[in-house]
């Protein structure tokens, strides 16, 4: 009994901990979490979708949640770019980054619109 409680405390500090932390975080990055969150969201719809209904143009479920996760990935990248604690990146400018964002999801478009046929 002692054990569950303690587990329990455990989890409740580290979801404090990890939310004050959040709050720190600067809004465009917050704004880019919303994004990746929309994307991977918009991709399990469509897998729900294809589980209940049936794939049967399955190149055009695939290109849906390959878009929607390739989307997703090319956000994180976007995000782990932009952000000033990353010392990595720190002499990149934030509008190469979004041009780069921007320039990959062009090409993975078109390679998707390119899979569907």
């Amino acid at each position: 009994m002692a054990r569950e409680k303690s587990s329990k405390d455990n989890a409740q500090a580290l979801f404090h901990s990890l939310r004050s932390a959040y709050a720190a975080t600067p809004v465009n990055l917050k704004i880019i979490d919303l994004y990746v969150g929309f994307a991977i969201f918009t991709a399990l719809i469509q897998v729900v979708y294809m589980a209940s209904v049936g794939s049967f143009p399955f190149n055009s479920f695939l290109s849906g949640v390959l878009s929607c996760v390739g989307t997703a990935v090319l956000a994180v990248c976007l995000r782990i770019q932009v952000n000033k604690e990353n010392k990595e990146f720190k002499d990149l400018p934030p509008e190469r980054a979004f041009a780069d964002f921007v320039l990959c999801n062009l090409v993975l478009h078109l390679v998707i619109m390119n899979f569907l046929g």
